[in-house]
């Protein structure tokens, strides 16, 4: 059963900015200047601009294939099972970590301010976000959306009272540290721009995915971007530096200052409502991983499984939720540093993805949004994200190949025997070695997902394209040549005797020319019994004979009905017409390499429906 679209533009703007702003701005910035000093806001602006740089990748894939799972799926398709199973699990369990960090921060939040024991509070806080997220994907999303509103408007108040209050002396000297201190800082702080990646993750629930995605995720990311600036702005020209680089809490220190304790505790409930909206988003999107993964049989077929009434995947929940809250038992430091090196190699994946399936020249990847500086915007992007990934350092990436080697060996023991399916590398080495590696499985799987982006309705003459064989005729030739190479395959498709299927083609033929343009024919006969319908289309580039004023018919399309079937045979007829009134059309016909590729066009042809 497929997801419910519930999320609109509000909820892809409040997941994504609910994801990101958590302890980034709350915990990191004290760190932060200890590393870059007073140019520190440089850096923040300088990592929102790489996460853009990285995000636009993203956007194109979620805009071509708007399916749960996110880069799993992208990965999946563009490298294989093997990899997507590894980037699958990985992401689920980094996104799962990153979660239960955000729980972790509320529950310090609620021991510090009523002294509960915080796996206590953890364990309720889980259940609470569960809950949430089985009530419907839109409830979900009203919940993210209420939670940022409160959020943006609490550090909004903190910013417009923080500017007025900036001593610039605090600011010299300016960018001591050298501008490699402020790039390496950009990188430590990138993982604060991580929480992108969860809207991908939902893409296939998001309503209208060509234009909500792209602007609710570039809109989210210059609003946390500016908002990042600002803030650390503030906090350098209002916190002494030696209070600063020590401060865990560097915001609610700078509103203590600046407000007294309305300031303090308005900052302390703005903490509190950002690890809210981050494990909110983290375990809607985390937890489409394993239903992902479940769809391609990379996992049993009972995390699969959606709710009839509300649309949700309820096991792959429980079960994020029950990871989520285990996480809490481990070393929450290695896991951060791990969840973000996950998080960078998606990141690298998803922009070398972007090249593998424009190389591989697959007709149906359509993004509605196209990144742009390609390649040149991917390859610096792998770049950097790589360097980010070797300064998070080597514990980080052991943990991360641990985790590999499980998931390799999940793959081996149970994947590979379950899941066939084709991706983009195969199509790109087929390009280059001209080899037949592939069978149009995954165009197909990119033209139903079209189908469904685009909301295009089908009909009964979209379920005859579908059936029908397509064959590519070398020409030029006459239309009695053309009969009878085909007349064998017609038959046996039909039930007709051969002779019968040329005798009835002929007088069809001899009637009237069934050529309705110099460019399309469509013979068509009527079939003995019940219920019958057939199609068998034919491209000849040099053209068919059909004689008097159309002596080279490019487009060619058999047809056969029974009498109950008139009604529908007239209006395939009148499909085919509108069809080829498109201005595209003949060009698109001539030009597309595979026969198997004209079908796609039609299916996705904006044609007059009849039916």
């Amino acid at each position: 059963m497929d997801l419910k679209k519930g999320i609109g533009l509000a909820g892809v703007f409040s997941i994504a900015t609910g994801a990101m702003i958590s302890s980034g701005i709350f915990i990191l910035p004290g760190l932060a200047f200890t590393k870059a000093g007073s140019a520190v806001f440089i850096s923040y602006i300088l990592a929102g601009v790489l996460a853009l740089f990285g995000v636009f990748s993203v956007i194109e894939l979620s805009t071509a294939m708007p399916k749960a799972g996110g880069d799993y799926y992208f990965i999946n398709r563009t490298f294989g099972p093997l990899l997507g199973t590894i980037s699958g699990f990985l992401g689920w369990f980094a996104l799962a970590l990153k979660s239960a960090f955000a729980v972790f921060g509320i529950s310090e939040i609620l021991y510090l301010t009523l002294n509960i024991p915080t796996m206590l509070s953890a364990g309720l806080l889980c259940l609470i976000f569960l809950l949430v997220n089985l009530a419907g994907v839109e409830e979900a999303a009203i919940f993210q959306l209420i939670m940022v509103i409160g959020l943006l408007s609490l550090l909004f108040v903190y910013i417009l009272f923080g500017l007025p209050a900036v001593e610039t002396g605090n600011f010299k000297p300016f960018g001591e540290k050298g501008i490699h201190a402020i790039i390496t800082t950009s990188g430590f702080i990138f993982i604060s721009f991580g929480g992108l990646l969860k809207v991908a993750n939902i893409s296939e629930e998001v309503i209208n995915p060509k234009r909500n995605i792209p602007l609710g995720m570039i809109s989210s990311i210059a609003v946390v971007t500016l908002f990042y600036g600002l803030i650390v702005v503030v906090l350098t020209g209002t916190l002494a530096p030696e209070d600063f680089s020590t401060s865990l809490t560097p915001v609610a220190d700078s509103a203590g200052l600046l407000l007294g304790k309305p300031g303090y505790i308005a900052i302390f409930i703005a903490s509190a409502l950002a690890f809210i909206t981050t494990a909110n988003a983290g375990l809607m999107s985390a937890s489409r991983y394993p239903l992902a993964l479940s769809r391609d049989k990379l996992l049993p077929p009972l995390f699969a499984g959606v709710s009839r009434k509300k649309q949700v995947p309820v096991l792959s929940l429980v079960i994020t939720s029950i990871l989520m809250f285990l996480a809490l038992l481990l070393p929450l430091d290695i896991l951060v540093k791990t969840a973000s090196t996950v998080i960078l190699t998606s990141y690298v994946l998803t922009n070398l993805a972007v090249i593998v399936l424009r190389e591989s020249e697959i007709s149906n990847y359509k993004p509605s949004f196209k990144a742009p500086f390609y390649p040149w915007l991917q390859i610096l992007s792998i770049l950097l994200f790589g360097y980010f990934i070797i300064d998070l350092g080597s514990q980080a990436i052991e943990v991360s190949l641990a985790f590999i080697f499980a998931c390799f060996c999940l793959y081996i023991f149970y994947g590979r025997r379950n899941n066939k399916s084709e991706f983009a590398l195969l199509h790109l080495i087929k390009k280059i070695t001209d080899s037949k590696l592939t069978e149009d499985l995954l165009e197909t799987e990119l033209r139903d997902i079209i189908i469904s982006r685009d909301e295009i309705e089908q009909d009964s003459f979209d379920k005859l394209i579908r059936e029908a064989a397509v064959s590519d005729m070398e020409g030029p030739m006459d239309w009695e040549r053309l009969l009878l190479s085909l007349s064998r395959e017609i038959a046996t498709t039909t039930g007709l005797d051969e002779e019968e299927v040329l005798s009835r083609y002929r007088k069809r033929q001899n009637e009237y020319n069934t050529a309705i343009s110099d460019f399309i024919a469509i013979p068509h006969i009527l079939l003995d019994g019940e219920g019958k319908t057939f199609m068998k289309i034919v491209r000849c580039k040099k053209g068919v004979d059909f004689g008097e004023k159309t002596k080279a018919v490019k487009a060619i399309f058999f047809l056969g009905g029974s009498k109950d079937m008139r009604i529908l045979h007239l209006k395939t007829i009148a499909s085919l017409a509108t069809l080829v009134q498109d201005p595209k059309f003949q060009d698109q016909w001539q030009s597309l390499k595979k026969p198997e590729e004209l079908k796609h066009m039609m299916l996705l042809s904006k044609r007059k429906r009849f039916f």
